[in-house]
């Protein structure tokens, strides 16, 4: 079966850099994937990717090395099972916040005896290779998102949960359910405090830390701090970026 370099990263002690997809297109997916991002991961929580489109997303990231991931809308098993199946080295679920919601996830990605995934892995054979199923389990990552309140009172039992690999943290929802503004970067200081209790309990539980970022220096900030996994910004918001500066210039 393929490698999974996010395993291999993390293996040497290294972090790795994800972008984030929320434009529904292959061409843009594959244009993200050809500036050597570790991984990308294709939104179809928020924003307008559906199904149909992150099959084309991940087909044209798999013309890269880059590792291709999903953030599934929900908790439910129907389309995180569709999204391994569909080639996805890895899954990301919002809204974990109770150790039982993290063992439901595990077993969702699990194939019997370990777990409920159904069997049907269509395109993952193509993109994993013929011996998928016997390797699938170890091979793929699962990242369980913190951003609620009951999931700081949870966490440890959360991060106990064997099979979870990593956990990310959604600063603008831990902000609401903190009572705070939702950012991503320039948090208040009580999410600020919770960022860094995560990571401490994520790092004596030997789980990999990952968090969301709006900018390259936020970013960079976290991973001195310790975390494994940082995403920055987004595809659709890069090129806004790109393109305002780009207008700015000529402007002048």
């Amino acid at each position: 079966m393929r490698p999974n370099p996010l395993r291999t990263l993390w293996s040497e002690g290294r972090s790795v850099i994800n972008g984030w997809l929320t434009i529904a297109s292959g061409f843009a997916a594959e244009t993200m994937a050809h500036q050597g991002w570790d991984s990308l991961t294709i939104d179809l929580q928020h924003g307008i990717v559906d199904y149909a489109a992150a099959v084309e997303m991940m087909t044209a990231i798999s013309t890269t090395a880059t590792v291709p991931l999903v953030r599934v809308p929900w908790l439910e098993p129907g389309i995180i099972m569709k999204t391994l199946d569909a080639g996805a080295y890895g899954v990301i679920c919002p809204m974990i916040s109770t150790r039982a919601e993290a063992e439901h996830f595990v077993a969702c990605t699990r194939y019997a005896p370990r777990g409920t995934r159904s069997f049907g892995p269509q395109r993952a054979l193509l993109y994993g290779g013929p011996d998928y199923p016997q390797h699938a389990d170890a091979t793929i990552v699962r990242f369980a998102m913190i951003e609620t309140a009951q999931a700081l009172d949870n966490l440890d039992g959360i991060l106990s949960v064997e099979g979870l690999d990593a956990i990310y943290v959604g600063p603008s929802d831990l902000s609401l359910a903190l009572g705070c503004r939702p950012v991503l970067d320039d948090v208040e200081p009580p999410v600020a405090t919770a960022i860094q209790h995560i990571l401490a309990r994520a790092q004596e539980h030997n789980v990999v830390a990952g968090i969301h970022n709006g900018t390259a220096e936020t970013a960079r900030r976290r991973l001195e701090m310790g975390f494994r996994f940082v995403s920055v910004s987004s595809d659709a918001r890069l090129m806004a970026a790109g393109a305002q500066q780009a207008l700015a210039q000529v402007r002048r």
